[in-house]
């Protein structure tokens, strides 16, 4: 008997995804080549160098970016500090955070005006971390771990938050934030839950796409959170789970004596790399490609002034 494939829905690109792609490629064709994006607008390889080919110049700091020149903030969002920065060298800046980070940002604002102490769930140097912990210019901390809560010492525990990064697996960051409400009892949470839907829909499609396959495949670049997530909620349920950031990371010994494929993208990935990864196992001897049935996303987020037709 031949493997199967099966497809995940959803999977791949999200909306904030859609739009930071479409604001560089809208600044390209409005102001011409070079356009220049402070990190990687998202987190995915291919794209990069896709939006490279077309004249977008990628750094990690202003000052890389020429006097007046276009710069655009990438998906994961960036602090205050880089905001005014921007502003003193008069760049002219197109504002691609994800309006669920963005969302983050307001509520750690809020809470610092009412001088709050906030902790943030999440992984320390990722760029939507930073920037999100650069929007108090109160006490913030990072936990990544039950371990880190243990440790952590505060000012005053009865004005105390919690936010998490939006990437982050559902399942750990809920055991790492009852943590905190056992060890701080007065701490303050969102009202919504700050994993973004597709995070959310996309964990949810491999966990009942684990019931069913072998093996997953997850296709996203190694420095995407929410890709990495995957693997590993497929790898906690016992699946024998990778990611790769394209065909070329497979190996044929992986699929020795499986049945079943299963085959989801990161946020960040495209759709085009999931078929080169499905042709590349059809080639290993797998047939019968399907796609399961699932949450069909229908969320559009709106361009920055400027650049909406």
């Amino acid at each position: 008997m031949k493997m199967q494939i099966t497809l995940a829905t959803p999977r791949g690109f999200c909306a904030g995804v859609d739009r930071a792609i479409a604001i560089v490629e809208k600044a390209l064709e409005k102001y011409g080549a070079p356009i220049y994006v402070r990190h990687e607008v998202v987190h995915n390889k291919y794209v990069i160098d896709e939006l490279k080919r077309k004249g977008a110049i990628f750094v990690e700091s202003l000052i890389e970016v020429p006097t007046g020149g276009t710069v655009i903030f990438s998906a994961h969002g960036v602090s205050q500090e880089v905001r005014a920065a921007a502003k003193a060298l008069g760049l002219n800046v197109f504002d691609a955070t994800c309006p669920l980070v963005t969302k983050v940002h307001l509520e750690v604002k809020r809470l610092g005006e009412q001088s709050m102490e906030i902790v943030m769930v999440g992984h320390k140097g990722h760029p939507e971390v930073e920037g999100t912990m650069g929007q108090s210019p109160n006490s913030m901390y990072l936990v990544e771990n039950v371990d880190d809560v243990e440790k952590l010492v505060v000012t005053n525990p009865d004005k105390l938050a919690w936010v998490t990064q939006t990437t982050l697996s559902v399942d750990d960051t809920r055991v790492i934030t009852e943590a905190l409400q056992k060890r701080f009892p007065n701490i303050v949470g969102p009202k919504k839950d700050d994993i973004c839907y597709a995070t959310q829909n996309r964990q949810d499609a491999v966990k009942q796409l684990a019931n069913e396959v072998d093996i997953l495949i997850v296709v996203g670049s190694p420095n995407s959170s929410n890709s990495n997530r995957l693997r590993e909620v497929a790898a906690s349920l016992g699946v024998d789970a990778y990611m790769v950031d394209n065909e070329t990371g497979l190996k044929q010994a992986w699929f020795a004596g499986k049945k079943s494929v299963g085959i989801t993208a990161g946020a960040s990935a495209p759709e085009i790399l999931v078929t080169r990864v499905t042709e590349c196992i059809r080639a290993f001897g797998a047939e019968n490609v399907h796609t399961m049935d699932g949450i069909e996303e229908n969320v559009v987020f709106s361009l920055p002034k400027g650049l909406a037709e």
